[in-house]
């Protein structure tokens, strides 16, 4: 009770979050999933088939992979982010099912991925730094900045991907990245100058926008 009276998070007290009918664990610090990031979860797996090669970047907890790897079923999955403490939770949530890296974006994965993924499947940080402040409390006091600041625009990390993933992809492999409705169209934009063919998807019932770019052959 002490601890929420204090404004810290009720998934940090219970060392859970739910996610897409997952428990999946947190930790202090560590970027709790929210319901409207399962518009990533949906569209990935539409995109997606038993044993295809899929990437969790930003992976956090690796509320993604889990939650993919129980709609689709056994997956060449790895789950990579550049915050320690979220790479040591994710491989406990994710056990032997997938491997998690620690390193940035794409640094760390490993070289047989490379021009061969299926699916990236992303929430990265997309709050503009300035509005960092304005995030509630229990976001902005106690997960870890690294996870919630996206730069000037909140785009920062959307361009770093849409200029880097192509080389990662197979041909015709996509990139499914949560975003807010207001910067939708510009991380768009940034896929589409990148070389992808890109679309914007809404999800009312969960508050969820996600930009899906599949790479041009």
């Amino acid at each position: 009770m002490q601890r929420r009276l204090a404004g810290e998070p009720l998934e940090y007290v219970l060392g859970w979050a739910a996610f897409d009918g997952h428990r999946i664990r947190v930790t202090p610090g560590v970027f709790v999933p929210r319901t409207r990031t399962t518009i990533v979860v949906e569209q990935a797996a539409r995109l997606l088939h038993r044993y295809d090669r899929v990437v969790d970047l930003c992976c956090g907890a690796g509320a993604i992979a889990v939650a993919l790897l129980e709609r689709v079923g056994a997956l060449d999955l790895v789950a990579s982010d550049i915050d320690q403490d979220a790479v040591d939770v994710a491989a406990e949530n994710i056990g032997d099912r997938g491997i998690v890296v620690a390193g940035d974006l794409f640094a760390a994965l490993p070289a047989r991925f490379r021009g061969a993924v299926d699916v990236i499947a992303v929430n990265a940080p997309y709050v503009p730094t300035d509005a960092v402040a304005t995030m509630p409390s229990e976001a902005r006091d106690h997960e870890h900045r690294v996870a919630l600041d996206g730069g000037a625009d909140g785009l920062d990390l959307h361009r770093r991907i849409a200029a880097e993933a192509g080389a990662w992809l197979r041909p015709g492999g996509a990139v499914v990245i949560e975003v807010s409705t207001g910067q939708a169209d510009a991380s768009a934009a940034a896929f589409h100058e990148a070389g992808f063919d890109a679309r914007v998807e809404r999800d009312d019932a969960v508050d969820g926008t996600c930009v899906v770019a599949t790479r041009r052959d």
